[in-house]
């Protein structure tokens, strides 16, 4: 029995043996899906890439080259900041504020205008004309040098400008321009605008706007210091962004010295009127 059983081991034993070595060999094994089959070896290396493009342009997606940057580019804008119809006690008024500038981001000149016309008397009460330069000298802020001239009241007279115009923080818009008159005579104004939105079209925008002479020139009806100021308060609704009609109430009041000369003229030093309007721009 004992001889038997050692030939049956002799004989079993080459079996898993044989196995074993065709697995060893790489020889696809049972436990392996039917479609497996040997990875390719990685794509070759590609060339480095050019920290610089050509300037050649060969494809949409094979060389940008040398593109331009449209940065600083030339554009003008008109726009009628208040172009409006006042009512108020004893005298109606149009009024219009508008000004115009060409140039690119850092140099550019404006040409602006104001003025009223009295609708009963049917003549002009105020207007005068600037031409500006403006240089960018900080973010959202703008140097202004230039003339102004004022064709009424009469005698017409021409300035010498120079001020500030821009964005101060918390997104208040501010005009701040001093004069010179060819007489010599020193005066200044000061304009700042805040817009509230409601909606991206209803807008209500307070309005300051103050002045300041260094002389007084009686002529003019102007005294030594400051000489008025104008609050107003108008809500608009941009139809588009272009074009926006408006109404609202202006105060105005005349002060210190220049108060004391329209009063002796007869002249209202306080008035308040109500406004409708549009704004605009192309």
């Amino acid at each position: 029995m004992k001889t038997v059983a050692m030939l049956l081991c002799l004989l079993i034993l080459p079996v898993p043996c044989l196995s074993a070595e065709k697995n060893a060999t790489g020889t696809r094994s049972e436990e392996y899906p039917a479609d497996y089959h040997e990875a390719k070896p990685g794509p070759p290396p590609g060339r480095e890439i050019r920290k610089y493009a050509e300037d050649a342009q060969e494809g949409a997606q094979e060389n940008f080259g040398v593109q331009e940057v449209h940065d600083n580019e030339m554009f003008a804008v008109f726009r009628g900041d208040r172009f409006e119809y006042q009512a108020k006690d004893g005298e109606d008024t149009l009024l219009w504020d508008v000004q115009g500038w060409i140039g690119a981001d850092y140099n550019k000149l404006y040409l602006e205008s104001e003025g009223t016309w009295l609708t009963n008397r049917e003549e002009f009460e105020e207007a005068e004309l600037e031409l500006l330069y403006g240089r960018n000298i900080a973010s959202f802020w703008d140097f202004q040098i230039g003339v102004r001239h004022d064709f009424k009241p009469d005698p017409d007279r021409t300035f010498a400008a120079f001020g500030f115009q821009g964005l101060a923080p918390y997104w208040f818009e501010i005009d701040a321009t001093a004069y010179v008159s060819d007489d010599g005579d020193v005066s200044a104004s000061l304009e700042a605008e805040y817009e509230l939105l409601f909606t991206q079209r209803l807008i209500l925008m307070p309005r300051l706007e103050t002045g300041a002479a260094v002389q007084e020139v009686e002529n003019y009806g102007v005294g030594q210091g400051f000489t008025d100021i104008t609050l107003g308060l108008r809500l608009r609704y941009e139809i588009r962004r272009e074009f926006a009609p408006y109404i609202g109430v202006s105060w105005s009041r005349k002060l210190g010295e220049t108060e004391d000369l329209a009063e002796s003229e007869g002249e209202d030093t306080d008035l308040t009127s109500f406004v409708a309007g549009i704004r605009f721009w192309f």
